[in-house]
């Protein structure tokens, strides 16, 4: 595999160029930066001939040595993914750095998770912080998103609630699914903004139809108790199941309760025994008790005394209070005390 600072010239690959590619590459040979670029762009995307990273990487370096930014910025990404050269993180920083420094909010952005995660480079959440705000000032929303973050928990720079509103609501203007559900929860609960549920929902229902899948368990949640909107069983477990799917173990847990008791769907015990096994497998303590008590009971599953009190165990050391009622009612809460994990007979 050539790299980066392979001085190669792919001439032999030009014959199969086409439109724009043929005459970017003819400009390219002469040291158009740009067209390098744009070359560049071609041969990773496949626009006038196959895709090849690796001839997409030796535009982008020709590019950034004559100190194209987007060609800096575009080095950063592959070597961050391993197209076209071998995955190096700190080549990654090297080339998000020269592209920051130049004003490339997508690398000014990126260089800030960098030094958030400590990828490549040393962690610094202050340097990540200066980076976010570099690329937030801009208008990148994820930066924007990143920063309300930082400021919500402290992240580099003190807490600071209103700040942490104020970033996720410019990026829940542009869009950003996880910043929309974020502003709703800042609503809800009265964080860096006055506490209005109407409001809260608003921003819910943004981020839940971006597939957030906390906003969709939240907005079930808000139809099932009527918090902040009129309470409609249906709507919460369409929602429910919407954030289940994605794999949202609450959800997950709250969908088998709306089978169980046929709130806002038809009763299915035996999918109430699917999504609460979906979100005990999680470890999810409410859906491992909820799951017991179908064993317990044989609803939807064949009745097994000792599946539902290994059930009742996992939740109750957990700290569930239902489980912990369960097991003293059944008189296992010995079980707990000792540990024991001598097998338990069935009734």
């Amino acid at each position: 595999m050539k790299k980066a600072t392979d001085s190669t010239s792919p001439e032999c690959n030009n014959l199969n160029l086409k439109g724009k590619a043929r005459e970017y590459y003819l400009k390219a040979i002469e040291g158009d930066a740009e067209a390098q670029l744009c070359l560049g762009d071609c041969y990773y995307e496949g626009d006038g001939m196959e895709k090849d990273y690796t001839q997409a990487v030796f535009w982008y370096f020709k590019a950034a040595e004559q100190g194209n930014v987007d060609a800096a910025y575009n080095l950063g990404v592959s070597y961050s993914l391993g197209e076209g050269v071998e995955q190096d993180y700190e080549k990654t920083v090297y080339w998000f750095k020269k592209a920051a420094e130049k004003g490339n909010q997508y690398a000014q952005c990126n260089l800030g998770s960098h030094y958030e995660s400590g990828l490549g480079v040393n962690q610094d959440l202050t340097l990540a912080v200066f980076w976010y705000n570099k690329a937030a000032e801009q208008g990148d929303a994820f930066a924007q998103y990143n920063l309300g973050n930082c400021y919500m928990h402290g992240k580099g720079v003190e807490k600071d609630y209103e700040k942490a509103f104020f970033w996720y609501q410019k990026a829940a203007e542009q869009g950003d699914g996880a910043s929309q559900c974020n502003l709703g929860r800042c609503y809800d609960n009265g964080i860096g903004v006055e506490q209005d549920l109407s409001k809260a929902i608003h921003w819910y229902q943004k981020a839940a139809k971006h597939g957030c899948a906390e906003a969709q368990y939240t907005l079930g949640t808000s139809y099932d108790k009527g918090d902040g909107i009129e309470q409609n069983y249906e709507k919460a477990a369409y929602w429910y199941r919407k954030a289940a799917e994605q794999g949202h173990a609450e959800a997950q847990n709250n969908l088998g309760a709306s089978y169980e008791n046929g709130e806002g769907i038809e009763q299915n015990y035996e999918q109430a025994v699917y999504w609460y096994s979906k979100a005990a497998e999680q470890g999810l303590a409410d859906a491992q008790n909820n799951l017991g008590a179908c064993y317990y009971k044989g609803l939807g599953v064949k009745r097994s005394h000792s599946k539902a009190i290994g059930l009742f165990c996992k939740a109750a050391k957990q700290g569930n209070e239902i489980a912990i009622d369960n097991l003293n009612n059944l008189g296992y809460s010995w079980l707990l005390k000792l540990g024991h994990k001598k097998p338990i007979a069935e009734a």
